[in-house]
């Protein structure tokens, strides 16, 4: 199931670096074809302009990431589900507010540990367009960071277990309930939006999290973390999200 899953994500980021790169936008940008003295001067008069020229407010844009909710359709224990709120500044600053809802509920095949949780979790950060000069593109490249926020509470349960090799109880069946926690955690960001029809864009994005602070209990700790994922030290994961830009 996960090579699957996989396998449709692969596909997803193929079809939207290929709608960048071979857009017709694309292959008609300055110097693919040989220009007229004219277009060469408008062109050289558009370089020389200075960036203050350019309006600060260029536009607002709402996602949906749908690669978490794919993947919980397909089998997975876990959902990921968020909104992302987006301003662009000058072409070049994305300022964004991302406000999602994480899940989960699994057993540990190894040990049959049950764990649970479900709760709201909440981002915000900048983006940076790396490509912010080359307006005549059908989307553009950004790097970003995020600060991340998490306060939930989780359920764990697990049977009695045995020595495997002594055969007597090393542990006996426990359960807890509304155990309460909170995270923070960063996120790098590296991606790549282009639009596909009119509006509409589609876009991916790699993060790599870094955990900051996990609250734990004195018998237990958190496996999963909405927003973050498995809790660990440091995770990567792929998004990807289906943009409207809205029409003020």
């Amino acid at each position: 199931m996960r090579k699957r899953i996989s396998r449709y994500i692969s596909l997803l980021l193929l079809l939207t670096s290929s709608c960048f790169f071979c857009s017709p936008v694309w292959a008609q940008r300055p110097g693919a074809h040989k220009a007229e003295p004219a277009q060469i001067k408008k062109e050289e008069k558009k370089k020389t302009e200075p960036e203050e020229n350019v309006p600060l407010y260029q536009g607002m844009s709402i996602g949906v990431e749908i690669a978490g909710a794919g993947s919980y359709l397909l089998g997975s224990d876990i959902l990921n589900s968020e909104i992302a709120v987006q301003a662009n500044l000058k072409n070049r600053f994305l300022p964004v507010i991302e406000v999602g809802y994480g899940k989960a509920d699994a057993i540990n095949d190894g040990n049959n540990l049950h764990y649970k949780t479900s709760a709201p979790y909440f981002r915000i950060g900048m983006d940076y367009n790396v490509l912010y000069k080359k307006t005549h593109l059908p989307g553009y490249m950004y790097v970003g960071l995020r600060y991340g926020m998490s306060s939930f509470s989780y359920d764990v349960d697990g049977p009695s277990m045995t020595d495997p090799n002594y055969g007597g109880v090393i542990s006996y069946p426990f359960s807890y309930s509304g155990l309460k926690s909170n995270a923070s955690w960063l996120e790098g960001v590296f991606g790549l939006k282009v639009k596909i029809y009119k509006g509409f864009c589609m876009g991916w994005s790699v993060r790599y999290k870094m955990r900051m602070n996990v609250k734990g209990h004195e018998n237990s700790i958190p496996w999963y973390v909405p927003g973050f994922g498995k809790n660990a030290s440091s995770s990567f994961n792929l998004m990807y999200n289906l943009i409207y830009n809205l029409p003020f």
